[in-house]
């Protein structure tokens, strides 16, 4: 299973009053993690893809969170982001917040590769996963 490291560097601002990161910052850096992970994995921005291929990107249909230990200011974190599963039009993304060797935060999302929907310009819809996308992932 591929993984990927996505680099964080903690911020005053990203923490509550009591100086702990505020809870939903998580889920902006495993947000930032799954595009990572793409690129990474060569895959083009979406924004170059939905010029050649019409996809918008992976909107995000499911997420679930499990906080372990609390993160300050000043602190460098990784995400280690990588495909648990495959299905046909979604795929979920693992999570692992760390510092260091130490797990802070587990998340998964489900999202899927979406278009403009044909008949709607204003909607999207789900599509096959694309073959080359899941091989250059894998």
């Amino acid at each position: 299973m591929k993984t990927v490291i996505y680099e964080v560097q903690v911020m005053f601002g990203d923490c509550d009053p009591a100086g702990i990161v505020f809870f939903p910052n998580f889920s902006k850096w495993m947000d930032a993690s799954s595009l990572n992970f793409f690129m990474k994995c060569g895959i083009p921005p979406w924004r170059e893809l939905v010029k050649t291929r019409g996809i918008i990107g992976t909107p995000l249909l499911e997420i679930n969170t499990k906080f372990i230990r609390p993160a300050t200011y000043g602190e460098s974190i990784q995400v280690h982001t990588s495909v648990q599963e495959w299905r046909e039009k979604v795929f979920v993304h693992k999570h692992v917040v760390m510092r260091g060797d130490m797990v802070l935060c587990e998340g998964t999302e489900v999202r899927a590769f979406c278009i403009k929907h044909p008949e709607d310009p204003d909607r999207i819809k789900a599509i096959a996963v694309p073959d080359d996308i899941r091989t250059l992932c894998s």
